[in-house]
């Protein structure tokens, strides 16, 4: 039997003209080929508010977008998350989104001054991150940033384990031959769950 996987599309222009969505097509066509059920949010088409308070995120009872992505994300095994670097970071929209998802009462739970109880334990992920930059330049000169604090400060603070990932750089001067290598690849961790 397949696992369920929920591949979040995070490019905030709903244009599918961008080598993200070829990522998570090629993903989405290998999972399902190898039996897997696949569930798509495209984050750019959610309509959702920012959160602007402490008490917001803790209390506030998200949009039904969110709530529906929230439902999807505890059905699954796996997620994939994919989304462009812009100025060194995550777009504000992802940012927005992982924010709306990710609350307390959902990815983790007060433990009476301790360690957060983690409440998405026993799931997995990988992280696609595309760029202009060369992708060594983001992970060794800039250290990785916003793609190490997604992973330790938000999935791995809420319990997915592992966490796998893939930086693809060039993005902008990519050739044909190229973006069929990556698109390979997708598929093949596509029909792998990885």
């Amino acid at each position: 039997m397949g696992k369920t996987i929920v591949v979040i599309e995070g490019h905030p222009d709903p244009d599918r003209n961008h080598l993200g969505y070829a990522l998570t097509e090629a993903y989405r066509a290998g999972a399902e080929a190898a039996g897997h059920n696949v569930e798509t949010v495209q984050v750019a088409t959610l309509e959702f508010p920012l959160l602007r308070t402490q008490a917001e995120f803790e209390q506030g009872a998200p949009p039904a977008c969110i709530e529906t992505v929230q439902q999807a994300i505890l059905r699954a095994d796996h997620l994939l998350l994919e989304y462009p670097l812009w100025a060194g970071t995550m777009p504000a929209l992802v940012k927005g989104f992982i924010e709306q998802v990710f609350r307390p009462g959902f990815a983790i739970e007060a433990n009476d001054g301790g360690w957060p109880k983690r409440l998405l334990k026993g799931k997995s992920a990988r992280i696609v991150v595309t760029m202009g930059m060369p992708a060594f330049v983001y992970r060794w000169y800039f250290g990785a940033h916003s793609l190490k604090s997604l992973e330790r400060n938000v999935l791995g603070l809420t319990g997915v384990s592992p966490i796998r990932e893939c930086l693809i750089g060039g993005v902008d001067s990519m050739d044909e031959a190229a973006r069929k290598r990556w698109l390979d690849l997708m598929h093949r961790y596509g029909t792998d769950a990885a």
